[in-house]
């Protein structure tokens, strides 16, 4: 597969997120205006995180009155999963140039980490040029319908029934992006242990709890999994 090609397979393979990306942003344009943020923060906020899951939790901090440090310490707890992403890339995407990589670091999303690693994975021919072209391929569909909506979500925001209930993309956004990369038993105690978690310390204030069932269900993953090789080994 040629470089031009790959780009433009990614590009076509994420299509399908177009029916969640739309709605996703521009709820959050709406809930922004809502918040108190303009439409230059709106933007400002969107383009420079371009991280929707941490830029809805900073907002829902904020307006709940916690702290500016709390809210940003969260919203980064949030997006560390980009931390695993970008490693789980790096053996495919690694040799690209700094200025390349940097600029993939940037663009990366949910959505385009979720495709592009499962191609990869099912492709292992493809040569390091395409599995570059085909990251960005992906990206160039989903980040300018991420800008533009979040664009009318703020405009528009007000305009906008609430019998739409456009709220409904965010979890049905990540449920597409998680069940798929549940393949072995320690991605799924993880998951179902973050679950537990998550609603076991809902009580914690500033939605801190969503921290500490992070790092709970890592460790259960990673200890799930070290069980396994062990009796693997034992087994051999």
């Amino acid at each position: 597969m040629t470089p031009t090609k790959a780009f433009w397979r990614g590009y076509l393979d994420c299509a399908p997120f177009i029916l969640i990306v739309v709605p996703y942003s521009m709820l959050f344009g709406v809930v922004a205006r809502d918040a108190g943020l303009d439409v230059l923060q709106t933007m400002s906020m969107s383009v420079l995180v371009i991280a929707g899951a941490s830029q809805f939790t900073a907002l829902a901090l904020l307006q709940d009155q916690a702290p500016v440090f709390i809210a940003l310490l969260t919203a980064l707890a949030v997006n560390l999963r980009m931390a695993m992403y970008s490693a789980a890339l790096v053996p495919h995407v690694g040799h690209a140039r700094f200025g390349t990589r940097a600029l993939m670091a940037y663009l990366m999303v949910d959505q385009a980490f979720a495709v592009a690693v499962k191609t990869y994975e099912d492709r292992p021919e493809m040569t390091p040029d395409a599995k570059v072209a085909y990251y960005f391929g992906a990206m160039m569909l989903i980040c300018p319908i991420w800008y533009g909506c979040t664009f009318l979500g703020a405009v528009m925001g007000q305009a906008i029934p609430d019998s739409w209930s456009l709220d409904f993309a965010v979890p049905v956004c990540f449920i597409a992006l998680t069940a798929p990369l549940l393949r072995s038993l320690p991605h799924v105690v993880a998951a179902l242990t973050s679950c537990a978690m998550a609603i076991a310390f809902g009580w914690v204030p500033w939605s801190l709890g969503i921290i500490f069932a992070a790092l709970i269900a890592m460790a259960v993953g990673a200890q799930t999994e070290l069980y396994l090789k062990r009796r693997e080994a034992r087994a051999a």
